[in-house]
């Protein structure tokens, strides 16, 4: 599901975006000048949201992009293993199984936690 589509020329650091089916956040944008015969073209660098792979792609100036749908929500820990954790959202009290960490996150069981929803797909972000 797409929540709005914008141009290439107004892809800026921070933003999310899809490159291949994937919702990933922009890092680096390089703009070319509009030649004799051509236009402008667009070189963005970003990285994947769920598994933080570095992606770039080179597209036209007015080609337009997609913005992926991200809900951000808050949980706690219920309980941990390896890399995944079972969660209860605050809001709704719906309990989610087996949803993967970010690495680098150190929380315990009973910790609150960011979570987002990218695309259908549930993921730990941070600890609050």
């Amino acid at each position: 599901m797409v929540h709005k589509l914008i141009n290439a020329t107004d892809a800026k650091p921070g933003n999310y975006i899809i490159i291949d089916g994937v919702p990933c956040v922009v890092k680096k944008v390089d703009i070319s000048k509009t030649g004799k015969h051509g236009a402008s073209k667009v070189r963005i660098e970003a990285i994947g949201l769920i598994d933080e792979k570095k992606r770039i792609i080179v597209k036209p100036g007015h080609e337009r992009l997609e913005c992926p749908l991200i809900e951000k929500r808050k949980a706690q820990v219920l309980s941990l293993s390896d890399n995944h954790a079972t969660i209860m959202d605050v809001e709704t009290f719906e309990t989610l199984e087996n949803i993967p960490l970010m690495e680098g996150i150190e929380i315990n069981e009973g910790d609150t936690v960011e979570y987002w929803v990218i695309e259908g797909a549930k993921i730990i972000k941070r600890k609050v």
